[in-house]
């Protein structure tokens, strides 16, 4: 089970941290995700970090500006969005993946937990 918060409205240029709570398993052994998804588009790929933290890697859009981090003994994942944009503005998910690879981490089907989302609003 995946329990995200830390979403918000906040200033364009301004930053927030989102965690993602994992309980249920093992959390060590799973890569875990973030998503975003705007009002009538498709849920996209924002950032992944590999079972020990000691990979990631970020969508295009947010390289730079977003950090993804795991804390493994409080089974917890953040997401770290500095100069934030209103593009940025969505519900924002956090998954799980029991393996971790390039060919993986974009496709929202291979994650098999997913969080409820947390919305997060960037005011121009």
């Amino acid at each position: 089970q995946l329990q995200a918060s830390g979403g918000g409205l906040v200033q364009a240029g301004g930053s927030l941290r989102l965690s993602c709570a994992f309980s249920g398993g093992t959390f060590s052994t799973y890569a875990m995700g973030w998503f975003r998804q705007a009002p009538g588009t498709k849920r996209e790929f924002v950032a992944v970090i590999s079972w020990s933290g000691g990979s990631s890697n970020y969508a295009d859009a947010v390289k730079g500006r977003f950090t993804i981090s795991r804390d493994n003994a409080k089974n917890t994942v953040y997401l770290t969005m500095n100069n934030l944009k209103p593009e940025d503005t969505g519900i924002y998910y956090c998954a799980a993946d029991p393996q971790y690879g390039s060919s993986r981490y974009p496709n929202t089907e291979n994650y098999k937990f997913w969080g409820q989302g947390t919305l997060v609003t960037v005011s121009s």
